[in-house]
């Protein structure tokens, strides 16, 4: 998987844990900010990104990422 494709499939996880819609999500947006949420759903995301990619990211680093294309260094670092 490419990175053009693994930011994609990050952003369809990130629009399907945070109940947002994709095209209104890039890797600029701020994951707290533009997103906001709670801590559950970023369990959630989580565990996807778990599920989907076989990649372990811990809560605490994923929780710690300020933009979506932060997650998808540390998905693409685990990978």
């Amino acid at each position: 998987m490419d990175r053009k494709e693994l930011e994609a499939k990050v952003i369809e996880l990130v629009a399907m844990a945070y109940g947002k819609d994709e095209a209104d999500i890039t890797v600029d947006t701020d994951i707290k900010e533009d997103l906001g949420g709670t801590s559950v759903m970023m369990v959630g995301l989580v565990s996807e990104i778990e599920n989907e990619l076989d990649a372990m990211v811990p809560l605490q680093i994923a929780s710690a990422c300020k933009t979506v294309g932060d997650l998808v260094d540390k998905i693409e670092e685990e990978m």
